[in-house]
């Protein structure tokens, strides 16, 4: 039978934080399932200029920091980052918001960093800089055939620096271990269309093992309202059946009008920076394709169905079986009703072809942080589990910041399902319908956070929370 462990990955030592550690991210060594790397909102312990990792050699149980993120402000760490591990060697790949040169600079500076091992205590080398960029997303592809000592590295980010307002782009580099900086990273704009001046902040990127990759995002083409914030927007999806490091990158699946790209949903509607409870809203998208089938290709997002009339944050599935060419939907009604309250979605596929989404949602004042597992595409209901639960308003959020993060993630490794994802770090059983694992100082019958010292109480604050459903 299946095991399912979460574990509050703030170390002990660090039991007396108060921050805001929302916006979490993972990464696993598919050649050590055990070593693995997370991150969030988190500032170096001693105001240090590096931000830290937090990193586990026992498959999640325990954790520790490692100070090593160039860039780090005091009380926050870095800005973006997202982590991967190349598929051989253990080297580990970053892409951030540098946030002290951000700051300095008055625009934000995208960094994409590299490490022999995520154990080491040295820096991380800077292969990549550049600057009016948004939230970089790296993922790993299979490693290059070129030999042993290249890895396949994708970095989708928005970037503003492009001047035509086709701002999504994939960075994407055949050389990305052993090449000195910029270690063959080359920037592909995928947005072949006219926009709003701008895309969507998430750009994702789904990498096959027989070197298929997908790049989704939401190509923003009407913004109306104050400040621009009603938005429609198309979700689109490329493809790329040479890895991306072809003459033509993300060209290789068009639509009617013979551009690159393929319209899987039009005229959406978002009010972005809108609200829901503390939250944000506006930027949910996620893509995974099935490692046992590279034409098996799954997308989600959220919009507002009914446009600037509704009041939603609706959660859209659909699924491609012919390489992107077409979509049906998935997760339909009545067998699985709508997920009207919803966002951060997070997909993958592990090696029996077991789809998992991983979402939080908004029901009875309570945010939800939920894992739904299907065989069948949703024809059927899925098994679905409530990871954590907790209320709306705990803890406030004064600084007006996300309050869990504009996403989460979920991978596999062979049929493993891994994932992290911020919430309230009240110390309630409630809250944890099938168990949790503090490493931090904590009394589940009064419901209290202590300091390290055992007696001086802390208020609940959001932390990174990780977990594992083992096959």
């Amino acid at each position: 039978m299946p095991t399912l462990k979460i574990v509050d990955i703030t170390p002990r030592s660090l039991s007396g934080d108060t921050g805001q550690k929302g916006e979490p991210n993972l990464a696993v060594n598919p050649e050590n399932p055990d070593e693995i790397v997370a991150t969030a909102f988190t500032p170096d312990p001693m105001d240090g200029p590096f931000a830290p990792i937090y990193v586990s050699t026992d498959g999640g149980d325990t954790w520790v920091l490692r100070s090593v993120v160039p860039g780090a402000v005091r009380g926050t760490g870095t800005a973006d980052i997202t982590v991967g591990f190349a598929p051989k060697g253990g080297t580990l790949y970053a892409g951030i918001l540098n946030a002290k040169e951000s700051r300095l600079l008055h625009t934000t500076r995208m960094q994409i960093l590299r490490t022999p091992s995520a154990l080491s205590t040295a820096p991380m080398q800077v292969l990549v800089q550049r600057d009016e960029e948004d939230q970089p997303w790296v993922v790993t592809g299979a490693a290059s055939p070129n030999g042993n000592g290249h890895d396949r590295v994708y970095v989708g980010s928005n970037d503003f620096g492009t001047g035509t307002g086709r701002t999504a782009t994939v960075d994407v580099s055949d050389d990305a271990r052993t090449a000195p900086a910029p270690s063959g990273f080359a920037a592909t704009p995928i947005e072949r269309r006219g926009t709003s001046n701008q895309d969507g902040p998430p750009v994702r990127v789904a990498a096959h093992p027989d070197g298929t990759v997908y790049a989704a995002f939401a190509s923003w083409q009407r913004r109306t309202g104050a400040g621009g914030s009603d938005v429609t927007f198309d979700v689109v999806v490329t493809r790329d059946d040479s890895g991306g490091v072809g003459p033509a990158p993300f060209a290789d699946l068009t639509d009617s009008d013979g551009l690159a790209g393929r319209k899987v949903a039009t005229r959406c509607f978002v009010v972005f920076d809108s609200r829901m409870g503390q939250q944000r809203l506006g930027g949910d998208l996620s893509i995974a394709v099935d490692p046992t089938d590279s034409g098996s290709v799954w997308v989600a997002w959220c919009d507002r169905v009914g446009g600037p009339a509704g009041v939603d944050n609706t959660l859209h599935l659909r699924h491609s079986a012919d390489r992107g060419r077409t979509w049906s939907d998935a997760r339909t009604a009545p067998v699985n009703p709508p997920l009207s309250r919803s966002m951060n979605p997070a997909l993958a596929v592990n090696s029996d072809g077991l789809v998992g989404l991983l979402h939080q949602e908004f029901v009875q004042d309570q945010w939800r942080t939920v894992l739904e597992l299907t065989t069948d595409g949703w024809t059927t209901a899925p098994e679905r589990q409530v990871l954590h639960q907790a209320a709306l308003s705990v803890p406030a959020n004064p600084n007006d910041t996300p309050f869990l993060g504009d996403y989460i993630r979920m991978l596999t490794v062979g049929r493993d399902f891994y994932g992290v994802f911020a919430g309230d770090n009240l110390p309630d059983n409630a809250n944890f319908p099938v168990g949790v694992t503090y490493l931090r100082r904590a009394n589940f019958v009064t419901h209290q956070l202590f300091d390290l010292d055992g007696v001086h109480r802390v208020p609940p604050s959001i932390d990174p929370f990780f977990f594992h459903r083992a096959a």
